[in-house]
């Protein structure tokens, strides 16, 4: 690229005519950044701010006084993104400064501020800058890459004489500050560079990662240059050529995140991310962000493989000499120092199969968990030099399946072969996935990010920690013959993804091709395949649909086919949505899935009928539930006599706990005035808040308590609206915070029951609350869908709707079904990320089906609504 000439800036002296230098120069240099070089344009703009503040400190008497202005940290690089921070340090011989300097200082960082500078600034002495720097490694690294702007030149110089001989921290402090300071940094990213949002700066891979290196570098060689770690052998010509190719890749994708946010902004958010990527010359649209986002992670994948290699060769060099640890052969190849596995000779990977060998090693040893250096520069060159997929070598097919079938085939050699590519390079349709991006919030991950973390969650059965948290998931994993066919269902689960098409369907195709060139046993194929083909099925059963409906579990059960193919898709559906996103998992989608199994799993069994189960199952609740209620001191005759107004329905739908809490406060109330009886609490013991309304029937009851709970931020994931013999509702309301967790704050639950009282008493109106959309959520559009699906009951239909989720988007519809007088009898609420899918179970007044119709006036209506809500 060619550096666009730049104006002959001058400065003016009103602060006015100074803002508008810099909105010019600002708007020069987006329009430059089209055709610039991008480290010119960086080393220009720290340049142009040097300038200006030499004008400034000239012109507010600053040049008279003894104080040098010093830029450090990034500025002190010589480097300046057009939002990022500008750090100063104003030197003086002494603290405090003089009064006169003082009141030139303020006068001067005034003018900053007035400017509109993000600055951070500091007055210190040398001999406070060494104590700051002793006391706090990041001033000290900040000092590391101090720059004179103008100023007395001798007390820079004396700063810098300083610092080269009282550096307060040692090779071995500093190095094992910055180390411990990135494991930090990535650990608040959870530890990958793969999320759909990264921090550009800070994510791991990120330019944090490329300034740790060169800070340890200059310390230790106690230089300026970069290119010390060539000299002294840390690094190749090429490799230090790559990394810098990397930092400019990323240093371009900043400076155009700023101009697009207008502002300092290091998260690429998905708000940004078509406008940077079309800055960036990819185009518009979905695939040019895609084609973007690859070739970031792509580019963070190499950063973090050169800072691993490298900060291994610093630990080497500072802290432990290599030759001081004695080495255990594990075969002519590879040896083993403590935990560390490294290559014998220079040519280990000559032959593509060993490659495969190597993780097959690494599966043998679990006491390993590093690559030393050399290996991993070994690899990455084998790596380059693959002509074709390694799963077109018959002898690396017999080796990925030795891996595949060990017992710690996903421990850290899974790592191995995720981190370093080895599996991208053995599947061709993986190497599609990596990097691939999910525009979505529900995903938090590229999809080979999920996969890696779903598979390494299969594996955590095993672990006897994972067996209190998942104890069904583990019991089930102990029993499974061919483990390894669960790891191998989790790998291909999504690698049809950003194909087009059903990603399940292709990927199914996928698998089975898999198992005929790697010659597995049809049985075995034909399971794989299933779960491929179906890992949604259970998630998008329990979630959607009623479980305790006898018509669900057969079609569901009939679908699975046998306890075998059922044990492994649950065990599959906990562990991906568990690595979907971290805020997706709870015990409300915890107990659901297992209700599902087990109802599945009694009918699979064929001992019982669907009925005669239905039977058993009412009357073990009723018998429990009277225990309960008996040990708590009630009589026989009045708990008999309050459950003979009560259906089947509601013995079924309800464990024994959940009946005697109910009964326990029914049976309390002595005349109908104290009512509506409002319960809050979580008696099933699932980590999510039932709510439970017992009152004499009114119309638009359900609409009145969905606008209250609205109203306190909460969301509904579940409704049950049963009634009695004799006119009175019992309706249940799963319920959860914003941030999916239980509602369990006491002030919180009574403002909750207080304003229910307060409405449905009629003492004030149903809330209708407009809460502005979330930041994300402004960035995807859904197309509204109603449809309507006859009912397994007569007089019954169930509307299905999908939309873009909203703040109180339940509220809204339950008001448009008011206006219709349909009776809601049950709801499923469901957000997929950006998507609600939401189901209602519905009749008219006089206890019918809704007729062709109604249900077309019923859909225009409600698109009306929610469209009036955008």
């Amino acid at each position: 690229m060619t550096q666009t000439a730049a104006p002959n800036w001058q400065f003016p002296a009103s602060i006015a005519q100074l803002r508008e230098q810099l909105k010019d120069y600002q708007d020069w240099s987006a329009g430059a950044f089209v055709t610039a070089d991008i480290e010119s344009l960086l080393t220009h703009r720290s340049d142009f701010i040097d300038q200006l503040l030499q004008h400034l400190f000239s012109e507010y008497g600053l040049a008279q006084q003894q104080v040098a202005l010093i830029a450090v940290g990034g500025y002190g690089r010589g480097t300046l993104h057009p939002h990022s921070d500008i750090d100063l340090l104003f030197l003086v011989p002494r603290t405090p400064p003089t009064p006169e300097l003082g009141r030139l200082l303020e006068q001067f960082m005034q003018v900053l501020w007035d400017l509109k500078f993000e600055v951070g600034h500091s007055v210190r002495s040398v001999r406070d800058c060494l104590n700051q720097a002793q006391a706090d490694v990041t001033v000290a690294t900040s000092l590391l890459e101090h720059r004179l702007i103008c100023g007395d030149h001798n007390i820079a110089e004396q700063l810098s004489q300083t610092l080269r001989n009282e550096f307060p921290w040692s090779s071995r402090a500093y190095y094992q500050a910055k180390s411990a300071e990135q494991l930090a940094r990535h650990h608040r990213f959870h530890g990958t560079s793969y999320n759909l949002e990264p921090n550009i700066k800070s994510s791991p891979g990120g330019l944090r990662d490329i300034q740790t290196i060169s800070w340890i570098a200059k310390r230790h060689f106690a230089t300026q240059s970069d290119e010390s770690l060539v000299l002294y052998g840390f690094i190749s010509a090429e490799e230090l050529l790559e990394l810098r190719e990397q930092q400019l890749f990323l240093w371009r994708l900043r400076y155009a995140l700023h101009i697009e946010a207008g502002k300092a902004e290091d998260r690429l958010l998905f708000d940004f991310q078509m406008g940077v990527a079309e800055r960036l010359g990819y185009g518009q649209g979905k695939a040019a962000v895609e084609a973007m986002m690859k070739d970031y992670f792509n580019a963070v994948a190499a950063v973090r493989e050169l800072n691993s290699m490298l900060l291994q060769y610093f630990e080497q060099e500072i802290l432990t000499p290599v030759n001081s640890q004695p080495v255990t052969p594990l075969s002519e190849d590879f040896w083993l120092r403590e935990q560390t596995i490294g290559a014998s000779h220079d040519h280990v990977f000559e032959q593509p199969v060993q490659l495969l060998k190597f993780v097959v090693l690494i599966a043998e040893n679990s006491q390993i968990t590093t690559i030393q250096a050399d290996t991993i520069r070994l690899l990455r060159n084998a790596r380059r030099g693959l002509l074709h997929p390694l799963s077109h070598d018959p002898n690396c097919r017999r080796w990925f399946l030795t891996w595949l079938r060990h017992p710690n085939a996903m421990g850290f050699a899974f790592e191995v072969m995720h981190t370093h590519r080895i599996l991208a390079h053995y599947l061709p349709a993986w190497q599609q996935i990596v990097g691939q991006m999910q525009f979505d919030l529900f995903h938090a991950y590229t999809v080979d990010e999920h996969t890696f973390r779903l598979v390494k969650n299969l594996a955590a059965y095993a672990e006897p920690a994972t067996i209190e948290e998942f104890p069904l998931c583990a019991e089930l994993f102990q029993q499974m013959d061919k483990p390894e066919l669960l790891f191998l269902a989790g790998i291909f689960h999504d690698i049809a993804k950003g194909r087009g098409g059903d990603h399940s369907e292709l990927g199914e195709q996928d698998v089975r091709n898999f198992g005929l060139a790697h010659e597995l046993a049809q049985d075995d194929i034909d399971l794989v395949a299933f779960l491929v083909r179906h890992h949604l099925l259970m998630s998008v059963t329990a979630q959607k649909q009623d479980i305790h409906d006898p018509e669900v579990i057969k079609m569901f059960a009939e679908k699975v086919n046998n306890q075998r193919q059922l044990a492994y898709l649950y065990c599959l559906t906990v562990a991906d949505i568990r690595a979907t996103n971290s805020r997706l998992w709870n015990n409300w989608k915890a107990s659901l899935l297992e209700n599902l199994y087990q109802l599945t799993a009694q009918y699979l069994d064929k001992e019982v009928s669907t009925t005669q189960h239905l039977r058993e199952q009412i009357q073990a609740n009723k018998n429990h539930a009277m225990a309960l209620l008996l040990s708590a001191g009630y009589h026989v005759s009045s708990i008999e006599q309050l459950w003979s107004r009560f259906t089947a329905d509601y013995f079924f739908r309800h464990q024994a706990e959940q009946i005697a809490w109910h009964s326990q406060h029914i049976l309390d109330v002595e005349n109908d005035a104290e009512l509506p009886l409002i319960l809050v609490g979580d008696e099933k013991n699932q980590g999510a808040t039932e709510l439970f309304l017992y009152d004499q029937e009114q119309t638009h009851l359900f609409a009145a308590v969905c606008a209250v709970i609205d109203s306190q931020n909460l969301s509904i994931h579940d409704a049950q609206i049963l009634a009695t013999r004799d006119g009175f509702v019992m309706d249940t309301f799963v319920i959860l915070q914003a941030d999916s967790k239980p509602l369990t704050e006491a002030t919180q639950i009574e403002a909750l029951k207080q304003r229910l009282h307060d409405v449905l008493r009629g003492r004030s109106q149903a809330p209708i609350t407009r809460r502005r959309l979330p930041r994300q959520l402004r960035n995807f559009t859904v197309r509204t869908k109603v449809n309507f699906v006859a009912h397994a009951q007569r007089g019954r239909t169930t509307l299905e709707l999908i939309a873009l989720d909203r703040p109180g988007l339940v509220a809204q519809v339950a008001r448009v079904l008011q206006e219709f007088e349909l009776n809601i009898l049950a709801a499923k609420i469901t957000t997929v990320g950006e998507q609600a899918e939401d189901f209602f179970v519905l009749t008219t007044p006089q206890q019918q089906a809704l007729d062709a119709d109604l249900q077309e006036q019923l859909a225009a209506r409600l698109k009306q609504a929610i469209k009036g809500q955008e």
